[in-house]
């Protein structure tokens, strides 16, 4: 094998351990592009053979790139593969090696890249007792084929890194998560969030520093694994290998047959849902600004299926309005990028996010709040289970940036990103949500720029925002 980072992510234990004994037998790991997927399956693929001793023989492992040679495999390649290593490796039935509790390991990297490869997963587990570990680069051929796997799968999310990732990796010190990795129920408990801000005050040093580098470079492995590359550098990889490499060939792999699709239009899509990260632009924005780019009159139904797409690729995440009594809330999603770096690196725009840095650069200071919203809430969409939405305006109610619900529970989320916090005006929305006692919300987070940050209100517990990326 190739020389593997001893650096892992978080995900590999949970990896490991559905891949072993889960109760689905195939573990699928999905994410954005370059976020290290490919990485995580050669270390469990390492870890198996060297620290468990697993004979090389239980392990099946094939990497499907953008190779003609697959389709020479006949009509059901995965199959095909599947049995010939029964046949010729493995030297006995799947069922036979489980029942002398020997399961083979089949592991599938780029998985999307072979033509209806979820049906053949579902014959493969249905029929033999194996585990089955699959990834893939295309987060949106992923999801559209896990949808036939129903259960029969277990899937897990890898987003970019973590805080207290970055702080590992770059040598400042392992933070533990404040949130278990199984069950919202803390979340209900406004106690917990005071533990959350403690747990943040506990671990200053190293989450600053892992706050400032984020800030500056973003949450891309690639961009925090090589501090000695200048951002110009590092920004040119990450349009390269992430934003180009979903516009040409995710979108060509999505097109239906008979039916062309615009990469312009998709690259001024994601160029508009780059300037409104942490917004929720309307139609009009969206064609007023293609329609000028693009000298085209481009219709509104289209535009809406390519950023739908965009969420799809899991870029970003279109956080929707509020649904109460089984109505939704007028207003369009709420825009969330997968990482501020990407905004930086496809609009040439870097914007600050630390105290300091904001402090030299005030002019910046809503654009700053604006990406602070979006990346909290990408960030909480990545807690498995969690609800989010958010509370658009309504006559006599203020808008919330983000409403949590956990069960009959609602948990409103403001984010004020500025220096200096009014304690009556900047929790004006939270105080508006709490106070109707429809919405069930007995308290409020306010997330802020600045540490020590006092607001009267017992209801509102107020913590920055690199306290809140400790959760996970």
């Amino acid at each position: 094998m190739r020389p593997l980072p001893s650096f892992r992510r978080w995900l590999f234990v949970p990896v490991l351990d559905r891949l072993k004994n889960g109760l689905a037998p195939v573990t699928v790991v999905r994410g954005p592009r370059q976020v290290g997927k490919s990485t995580l399956q050669d270390q469990i693929t390492d870890h198996l053979l060297h620290r468990e001793q697993v004979p090389p023989s239980r392990i099946f492992r094939v990497q499907f790139d953008d190779l003609t040679s697959v389709r020479g495999l006949g009509l059901d390649p995965i199959l095909n593969l599947a049995f010939w290593y029964e046949e010729h490796i493995l030297g006995s039935s799947f069922n036979a090696q489980a029942r002398k509790n020997e399961p083979a390991f089949v592991i599938f990297d780029e998985v999307q890249n072979v033509p209806n490869w979820a049906p053949q997963i579902k014959s493969l587990v249905d029929h033999n007792s194996i585990r089955v570990l699959l990834t893939g680069s295309s987060a949106f051929q992923i999801e559209r084929g896990r949808e036939s796997l129903a259960g029969r799968v277990s899937t897990l999310e890898m987003g970019t890194l973590l805080l207290r990732e970055i702080s590992e990796l770059r040598g400042w010190g392992a933070i533990p998560p404040a949130l278990p990795l199984n069950g919202l129920g803390p979340l209900k408990e406004q106690d917990f969030w005071k533990q959350v801000k403690e747990h943040g005050g506990r671990y200053r040093e190293p989450r600053l520093n892992a706050f400032a580098t984020f800030s500056e470079r973003g949450g891309y492995p690639i961009a925090q694994s090589r501090p000695d590359r200048p951002w110009e550098e590092i920004a040119d990889q990450l349009n390269e290998t992430v934003i180009r490499r979903v516009i040409r060939h995710d979108l060509r792999e999505s097109s239906e047959r008979g039916r062309r699709r615009d990469e312009a239009l998709l690259e001024e899509a994601f160029r508009v849902c780059c300037r409104y990260a942490g917004q929720s632009p309307g139609q009009v924005i969206f064609t007023q600004e293609l329609q000028a780019a693009l000298a085209a009159d481009v219709g509104w139904q289209r535009i809406r299926a390519y950023t739908r797409f965009l969420g799809d690729t899991l870029l970003m995440r279109l956080v929707p309005p509020l649904e109460l009594r089984l109505k939704r809330q007028k207003g369009q999603p709420k825009i969330c990028l997968c990482d501020h770096a990407l905004r930086a690196s496809w609009l040439q725009e870097t914007i600050p996010l630390t105290s300091e840095g904001l402090q030299a650069a005030p002019h910046l200071s809503d654009l700053a709040g604006h990406l602070a919203e979006s990346v909290a809430g990408y960030f909480l969409t990545g807690i498995p289970g969690l609800d989010l939405a958010w509370f658009p305006e309504r006559p006599a109610e203020p808008e919330v940036d983000f409403v949590l619900t956990i069960g009959e529970r609602r948990i409103p989320l403001e984010v004020k990103y500025r220096r200096h916090i009014d304690p009556f005006r900047d929790t004006f929305g939270l105080r508006a949500f709490m106070e109707k006692t429809a919405y069930n919300a007995p308290f409020g987070i306010l997330v802020t720029l600045e540490e020590h940050v006092d607001i009267p209100d017992p209801r509102v517990v107020a913590l920055p925002l690199s306290s809140l990326l400790l959760l996970r």
